[in-house]
């Protein structure tokens, strides 16, 4: 079931569409004791700067997380910082920040204390086990940063995330085209453009009739979800680069117009979209994903890459975020196998104007997650090279 992102033929992993199991189902601590409560906060003022505060509360605030993102939060950060995401929003950057400082303080001494008191082996065992275990959960609060920070963003320019597709699969989803200018405003004009030809890929000859309504499966809106967020953050990702050289006045004579296809050996990057092809009223042709693709500013600076240049930009940088796009597609569309063993989850119905709009959403969604990757990578290291 591999799905390629659309526009410059980029194949996405197995894991990603595997969706795997979400990471709470590891070894369990006295720590997650704490993940089945929400967090209400305390703010205090009493000298300069603040001090934010978490305090158990009821579970009867445990709707409000569906209102602004489908994904819920396991660890205590993540549930802490999705209050503050519900109740002050604007301080959600200085929570990240003071919750990152806590991280890499919590990794530091990990670090220093990484000889074991005793050499028997079954106390190695555990001393190695309870260190993994520390591990997988500033991972787990790392992941759920990230994904604050991307709901934030979405938050400032007045988006709503659409919510999870799970509770009612037989709605009609059509009702989410009012935001789509929004959406189209928060990319660069050449970024635009590349996104314009993804979307023409997607909808085909339907691109003009946007209140048809069809029934599509909801893997493979799943798929195309998140190959379009994968899109994304390789768009966002070489459009900075772009937009830099283009500021400095150092970008590459543009090239001919020729098919993408033919810049990337096929052993290295996907031609074909096998969910697209029989995508209802897609049209899409088997001449691959460069048949029909406009020329673009972007697109020949693109197509300047060599292979391995290429490869690297659409390479998703870390673990932390390749997970946040499984679990976020998760939340969307449910786990496939959940959706292959139910007869009644097979299949939505969708217009074409929601399915645009869906597609916009993970565009930028893949945008966002780009910029806040590298952020919290400024002040707390966890990208590989």
């Amino acid at each position: 079931m591999d799905v390629a992102a659309t526009g410059v033929s980029i194949l996405v992993p197995r894991p990603l569409l595997h969706f795997p199991s979400s990471t709470t189902s590891k070894l369990c601590t006295s720590r997650q004791v704490y993940t089945h409560r929400r967090l209400s906060l305390r703010i205090s003022t009493t000298r300069p700067g603040f001090l934010v505060r978490a305090a158990t509360s009821s579970s009867s605030d445990s709707s409000n997380d569906n209102k602004i993102a489908p994904l819920h939060f396991q660890s205590p950060i993540g549930q802490f910082l999705s209050q503050i995401l519900i109740n002050h929003p604007h301080l959600v950057p200085a929570a990240v920040d003071q919750q990152l400082n806590q991280l890499q303080s919590d990794r530091q001494a990990d670090q220093q204390n990484s000889d074991p008191p005793s050499t028997t082996s079954t106390d190695l065992v555990l001393y190695r086990r309870i260190a993994e275990v520390k591990a997988n959960d500033r991972r787990t609060a790392l992941e759920e940063i990230l994904y604050t920070l991307v709901v934030q963003k979405f938050m400032d320019a007045n988006i709503s995330l659409i919510p999870s597709l799970t509770a009612d699969p037989s709605a009609t989803l059509h009702s989410w085209s009012n935001e789509v200018g929004k959406l189209e405003n928060l990319h660069s004009q050449e970024a635009y453009e590349m996104i314009q030809n993804h979307l023409a890929l997607i909808l085909g000859n339907r691109a003009g009739n946007l209140s048809s309504v069809a029934q599509i499966s909801k893997l493979r809106v799943g798929q195309v979800y998140a190959a379009s967020v994968m899109y994304g953050y390789f768009l966002k990702r070489v459009d900075e680069r772009f937009q830099l050289e283009k500021s400095i006045k150092v970008l590459p004579n543009a090239t001919q117009d020729t098919i993408m296809d033919d810049v990337t050996p096929a052993s290295q990057l996907d031609i074909s979209h096998p969910e697209l092809s029989t995508w209802p009223g897609g049209d899409v042709s088997p001449a691959g994903f460069g048949y029909g693709i406009k020329p673009t500013r972007l697109r020949n600076y693109v197509m300047s890459f060599d292979g391995d240049t290429l490869q690297r930009y659409a390479t998703i940088r870390s673990k932390e975020a390749l997970s946040i796009i499984e679990k976020h597609t998760e939340a969307l569309f449910g786990r496939p196998e959940m959706v292959k063993t139910q007869d009644n989850d097979e299949n939505i119905k969708i217009s074409f104007g929601g399915l645009r709009r869906l597609v916009l959403e993970a565009v930028t969604f893949g945008c966002f997650l780009w910029d806040v990757e590298g952020y919290v990578d400024s002040r707390y290291h966890f990208v590989l090279n």
